[in-house]
């Protein structure tokens, strides 16, 4: 039994001091991929979260899905969902929840987390405060954790702030900025004037479910009671749920940080009238059994401050696609702007345009240009306003504080300041280490004297030679303009044989295309275009082109819509093909072409983008001369997932035991081997409220073994989700070789490799 007298002193909260190498202020995606990085590295990390849950925006207390350069595959950015810690979350989820439930998804994350043992987790632990050993250098954080009702100094000798509205660098007294900077400024053309607003709101929802009987709702007194005062209350259905309602937004106005407490209660008032609404005014059938299963309590926070590192992203880099040295991972999502009002404007939702492909994020985005020992990450990063619109998403956060947590351990390993990483060529090195944890920064291969794989001979028992795209599938009705995506080589003339059924008499327009730049694939480019006569019936067509691609690059085969075709598909899937189409999809701002305002920076282009299976299967065709390269060579390259080329071998469906052979010339000693796989980089696997068709990518390698060349085995696995497979040896392997015997995953998607890596 504990008794305490009076005491006329102020009683002290207990205080646990706490000394790392590392110290993350922040637990949403971006801290959490930044955490899992540094802590893989042998980085003693400490991460803090304000919450009793991981994930920010994507936990269960707020639901938003994760997203980034994928943008619901609503853009013409191929296979460019997020690699490293933020796809092995992804995954992870996908095969555990593909239901996308957002419970669910906080024990994934947690459970990441907690089986680092390099990372202690302080949550539901606030940072209010920080002392500094100068003006410049940070020497610890204070905490306080209301539940166990500790304070906490934590020291480190850096820093990196994940938090949302940036508490440490703040406290610190680093340069921020808040709303919008003026054109004149960056020259960005669509930075918004003061009518549009300068700050994009919070948001906050509500799920719903039917009962088997009927369910009464009284509105509390602070409902909203005229739904009208919503201009775009006719868009709300009764079966939305969840962050479909994103639209749900407010404080953009004011301050979004102060003010956070009143915005939602605003966001409070218009869930319950909306609910009321639905419930209760006549205009919907069938509601009678719904009820309110949940409304958020913490709002999503879209903006507040952003701090000024060694660069300051802008509308240009985004949009020009504009290339950086030190560039450490890339974007894709939108330049999404929302209007200050929010729910209440006259305005549309968000208004985003979108670039030709993906674009680069260098690293001195993510270093406080005041502070030496402070990392910036998550959507506080050093942006304008209009950058910030597509980097904020999470997938991107995510994957950019993945370098943060790398360039972390290599300051820890070499006792440098953040912004020394880009002294001395260590900026190379932090790349290079990203790569092999599955980065894929945009044209910068994994260094091929750090795998032992390009020493060696490689062999396949057979690789792919795509003559064919069988016709096995379905009728698809040329209602939209459809493409096959195909990698196709340099000078070569290629002929297509495609089977077509037309209603009646009529034509067919076949077009080759491709994009303006290698790496994009937005076939703005038209090489040659044919006409075809079709008579009733079913019949085959026969595309001879003369022109061709100029380089080594993905080209199009377009066939232009026309309501009375049909083109044959194919049950067959393969490794970096697929089918595209000039088809809408509203939640992205795709209605088929983009057509900004004149003057406002952004290009006009088509969209020509992929169906969620178990649609968008590919163009049954037959193709002359085959299409070679999906070579064993690939698999010590440098790249991971597409990338102008397929780089994979792809092994051929007849093969029944598909086999790579590793050789080297003399024995090597090996202490890991590194397997990088197809998870269907082009599926954005949204964490929460969709769902997904399979628990696991189709193209995904599921059953493999590795071997010496004895035949003694190294590593086996069978049943595998994941896209990186790392084998660490106890002892170093003393080998001449490797041999890799692989299963295809099914009867109709063979079996493929990106990458190995031996060290």
């Amino acid at each position: 039994m504990l008794v305490k007298g009076f005491n006329s002193e102020v009683r002290n909260n207990k205080t646990v001091n706490i000394s790392s190498d590392f110290v993350i202020i922040g637990g949403g995606t971006a801290g959490v991929c930044a955490a899992i990085t540094a802590a893989r590295k042998g980085t003693k990390t400490i991460l803090i979260q304000d919450r009793p849950v991981l994930g920010g925006n994507a936990s269960s207390e707020v639901r938003l899905w994760i997203l980034g350069a994928t943008s619901h595959m609503g853009n013409n950015n191929r296979w460019a969902r997020e690699g490293g810690v933020m796809d092995e979350i992804l995954v992870e989820n996908l095969y555990r929840n593909k239901e996308g439930n957002a419970v669910i998804f906080d024990t994934i994350l947690l459970e990441k987390v907690l089986n680092e043992k390099n990372i202690t987790l302080l949550l539901n632990t606030s940072v209010y405060d920080v002392t500094k050993v100068n003006d410049t250098k940070i020497e610890s954080v204070k905490a306080f954790n209301p539940q166990n009702s500790t304070e906490y100094v934590v020291k480190a000798p850096l820093f990196c702030d994940a938090s949302g509205d940036g508490i440490v660098a703040f406290k610190a007294g680093a340069a921020f900025r808040m709303g919008a900077e003026t054109k004149e400024e960056f020259g960005e053309l669509f930075a918004p004037d003061t009518s549009y607003g300068e700050l994009l709101g919070h948001s906050m929802y509500f799920y719903s479910k039917n009962t088997d009987k009927p369910v009464k709702y009284i509105a509390p007194e602070f409902a909203l009671k005229d739904i009208t005062a919503i201009p775009r209350y006719k868009a709300i259905g009764k079966d939305d749920k969840g962050c479909r309602f994103w639209w749900f937004e407010y404080g953009g106005e004011g301050d979004t940080i102060h003010d956070t407490e009143e915005i939602k209660y605003e966001l409070w008032k218009v869930i319950y009238g909306v609910w009321d609404y639905i419930k209760n005014s006549g205009t919907f059938e069938d509601v009678d059994n719904m009820t309110l299963e949940w409304v958020g309590t913490v709002p999503g926070k879209r903006e507040s401050r952003r701090f000024e590192g060694l660069y300051m992203m802008k509308q240009q880099d985004v949009i020009e696609q504009r290339k950086f040295d030190d560039a450490i991972a890339f974007g894709g999502w939108a330049i999404d702007l929302h209007p200050a009002e929010g729910v209440y404007s006259e305005l549309s939702g968000c208004t985003q345009w979108h670039s030709k492909g993906v674009y680069d994020i260098p690293y001195r985005s993510f270093v406080s240009k005041d502070i030496d020992n402070l990392f910036l990450a998550g959507r506080i990063i050093s942006a304008t306003h209009v950058a910030f619109g597509s980097t904020r998403v999470m997938a991107t956060t995510g994957f950019c504080a993945q370098a943060v947590g790398m360039a972390a351990s290599i300051c820890k390993e070499k006792n440098l300041k953040p912004a020394e990483i880009l002294e001395n060529g260590v900026i190379k090195t932090l790349q290079n280490e990203l790569n092999k944890i599955g980065q894929s920064i945009p044209n910068v291969p994994i260094q091929k004297t750090t795998n032992v794989i390009n020493e060696a001979t490689i062999k396949a028992s057979s690789s792919l030679s795509l003559s064919e795209i069988p016709f096995n599938g379905d009728w698809f009705p040329l209602g939209i303009s459809a493409a096959q995506l195909l990698p196709l080589n340099a000078n070569e003339k290629y002929n297509f044989k495609v089977l077509v059924k037309a209603d009646e008499s009529t034509t067919i327009t076949v077009e080759l295309r491709t994009s303006e730049k290698r790496d994009n694939y937005c076939p703005e480019v038209i090489l040659e275009t044919q006409t075809f006569n079709l008579d009733k019936g079913e019949q085959y067509i026969d595309v001879q082109f003369s022109k061709t691609v100029s380089e080594n690059q993905y080209g199009f085969v377009t066939f232009l819509s026309n309501e009375k075709v049909s083109l044959k598909t194919s049950n067959n899937r393969y490794t970096g093909v697929l089918s595209v189409f000039n088809g809408v999809n509203k939640a992205v701002s795709n209605n088929g072409k983009q057509t900004p305002p004149e003057n406002i920076g952004v290009d006009t282009f088509e969209f020509w983008t992929p169906h969620r299976r178990p649609e968008g299967k590919n163009i049954a065709m037959q193709i002359s001369p085959s299409i070679d390269v999906f070579n064993a060579e690939n698999i010590g390259n440098g790249f991971v997932r597409p990338n102008n080329v397929v780089n994979a071998w792809v092994a051929e469906l007849n093969d029944k035991k598909p086999t790579l052979k590793i050789e080297w010339e003399s024995e090597k000693e090996l202490s890991e081997i590194r397997l990088f796989l197809d998870p269907d980089y082009d599926h954005p696997l949204e964490s929460t409220l969709m769902g997904h068709p399979e628990d696991v990518a189709p193209f995904c390698l599921r059953n493999y073994v590795i071997k010496d060349l004895n035949g003694n085995i190294l590593a086996e696995k069978a049943g595998n989700y994941q896209t990186i497979n790392t084998w660490k040896f106890d002892s170093k392997v003393k080998t001449k070789g490797i041999i890799i015997e692989v299963e295809h995953p099914s009867e109709n998607v063979p079996a493929s490799i990106f990458e190995v890596i031996c060290s």
